[in-house]
């Protein structure tokens, strides 16, 4: 069957000397492989139709689907959208980075969310124009937020009888958990000011330093391995927390 579907890719994977083959999250039918042929070039010079398989990319697709097939194929392509910035500013391309590697280690099976696409669509087009203050910020709105599409968000009841984050049960406690894995004091109530956080331009507000976003981000990051198995760690963070600046 032929269907019309925007898709976001989170990664793609040269094959032979002239392919692609294409890791999609789609509006319809959730994450999808393709192979893409005669995108690459036989030699160095790069090709404009592999660049729009770039991470990040939102495109509009003519697929071929059949559910019993691992491997799709797209039969047409184009641009949904034209970033301004994201493939040229160096702070926001690493943020995209990091989002669809957390989306790759989150991702297991290809079940359709639409709601999930519009989340990942929404953010990457606010990341797009977003300030410094803003793109230094978004990897920690875009983690805590994604966690709700996968059962594990953070219950946000942050007080001053309840200022501990136990990051094991993803909940505010009164006291500091048995386990290490919890955030308190300022680490806990930025948390909760994030959770809280529904348009990414209010992040304009939350001034931090570079540092304590690097700690926040660790705990994320652990946050998510305690919560998807295989986990792993994040390769893109380290290159990630230089741009936090």
């Amino acid at each position: 069957m032929i269907h019309k579907t925007k898709g976001i890719v989170l990664r793609n994977v040269k094959f032979g000397e002239t392919s692609l083959v294409v890791s999609i999250y789609t509006e319809l039918f959730g994450l999808q492989s393709y192979m893409v042929n005669g995108v690459r070039t036989a030699t160095k010079k790069s090709s404009p139709k592999a660049s729009m398989f770039q991470p990040a990319s939102i495109l509009d697709l003519v697929v071929y689907h059949n559910e019993s097939n691992s491997l799709q194929r797209i039969r047409e392509f184009k641009w949904a959208h034209l970033y301004q910035h994201i493939y040229s500013d160096v702070p926001k391309n690493a943020v995209s980075l990091f989002m669809m590697e957390l989306l790759n280690k989150c991702l297991k099976e290809p079940e359709p969310n639409a709601d999930l696409f519009y989340f990942i669509e929404d953010a990457l087009l606010h990341l797009d124009s977003a300030s410094v203050t803003i793109t230094a910020n978004f990897p920690l709105f875009f983690a805590l937020h994604l966690a709700v599409f996968f059962g594990f968000r953070i219950s946000d009841e942050f007080s001053e009888e309840h200022p501990y984050l136990d990051l094991q049960e993803g909940v505010f406690v009164a006291g500091p958990p048995e386990h290490s894995n919890y955030l308190q004091d300022k680490e806990a109530e930025v948390t909760s000011y994030i959770l809280k956080v529904m348009n990414p331009v209010e992040l304009e507000d939350l001034h931090l330093n570079q540092e304590f976003r690097r700690r926040l981000l660790s705990a994320y990051e652990q946050y998510y391995a305690l919560h998807i198995p295989d986990f792993g760690s994040l390769k893109t963070l380290p290159v990630l927390r230089e741009m936090m600046s």
